[in-house]
């Protein structure tokens, strides 16, 4: 048995707030995209094409972080290498489009959001030491 101090301890309430903060992350990117279908019909001004590729693509990438983060939890080192490598290209990612995309001004307030869930989620999963089978299926 581990206690909260401990490293896999810690291991297992880090990853599990790094899966709770990506489970948001995947809300709050379908919330989105069925905010961008409503919008078109009612306000098609505060949307943009460049919101309805963005939208899908984070939306789709983020159920697979979803995916990721919870194999990591119970899949070892290789799963949550995984996970490190996505976030990470996913933060670069968000960054890129806030810095280079025009967005309308609630999907730039919006992905700035979805950017610090990941950070945080990021932040958790490398502190995190693998724990669990070493082969990460």
């Amino acid at each position: 048995m581990t206690t909260p101090s401990s490293p896999d301890g810690f291991a297992h309430s880090g990853l599990r707030t790094a899966t709770i903060l990506v489970t948001a992350y995947t809300a709050l990117s379908l919330l989105t995209v069925a905010a961008i279908a409503v919008l078109s019909a009612v306000a098609p001004s505060l949307v943009s094409p460049q919101a309805w590729v963005r939208g899908v693509i984070v939306a789709a990438t983020s159920i697979l972080t979803l995916v990721f983060a919870r194999r990591a939890r119970r899949a070892g080192a290789r799963a949550l290498l995984r996970l490190r490598i996505v976030l990470v290209v996913i933060l670069v990612a968000v960054v890129g489009v806030l810095l280079f995309v025009t967005l309308p001004g609630w999907m730039v307030a919006e992905q700035g959001v979805c950017g610090l869930l990941l950070l945080c989620a990021a932040v958790l999963a490398f502190r995190a030491s693998p724990a669990g089978p070493a082969d990460g299926r």
